[in-house]
């Protein structure tokens, strides 16, 4: 019989870590705006990399805080968006973007690079790990460490399970449920740090 293998629980960044990042983007920089509201959509949504760079202008709904997403296999959700990313979202669309030279097909994408189309995954993934190493953030950052920070910090502060499934796009609650297990990680180093017989 082989043995049954352990999950590997994901990297997570703490909301001091989260802030670090957001706050050493230096918005006198050309993509400066672009970059602080692509990282606030990021983490505010728990998105996925390729949600993020496909998003559209026309679905996201100002008025109610919500943005369509189109995720895995076509599937569509609406998942609700903070104040504060809506905020830096809409600096960006209303002030940066819309001086920009766009190729006609990406007109309706939120965030363009400056060819004047869409951004690559790639190019996230340097962008993160580039603030990670400025900031002296000694973990593996990607995109997906925002979705998984997202989700943790959200069950650590009483979310219900079945709301993050919905607003993670999570065909089965099964998915969902390592963030159980990472805010049960959680309580316990809280135990061992704050019980006086520990």
């Amino acid at each position: 019989e082989v043995p049954a293998q352990g999950f590997k629980l994901p990297q997570v960044l703490s909301i001091e870590e989260i802030d670090l990042l957001l706050n050493s983007i230096d918005l006198s920089k050309p993509n400066g705006h672009r970059n602080r509201a692509m990282l606030e959509v990021l983490y505010s949504c728990g998105l996925r990399v390729s949600e993020l760079i496909n998003l559209k202008i026309s679905n996201i709904n100002k008025l109610d805080g919500y943005i369509r997403i189109i995720g895995k296999g076509n599937v569509e959700r609406l998942t609700p968006i903070g104040i504060t990313a809506l905020k830096f979202l809409y600096f960006y669309i209303d002030q940066v973007r819309f001086k920009q030279k766009i190729n006609k097909e990406f007109i309706d994408f939120v965030f363009i690079n400056n060819r004047g189309s869409r951004l690559s995954r790639v190019m996230i993934f340097h962008l993160i790990r580039k603030l990670s190493d400025q900031v002296n953030i000694n973990k593996q950052v990607s995109p997906h460490t925002f979705r998984h920070s997202f989700a943790t910090h959200l069950i650590e502060r009483g979310a219900n399970l079945r709301a993050v499934q919905e607003m993670l796009g999570h065909k089965n609650i099964t998915t969902t449920e390592i963030y159980t297990h990472l805010d049960k990680d959680y309580l316990r180093s809280n135990i061992i740090k704050y019980h006086p017989r520990s």
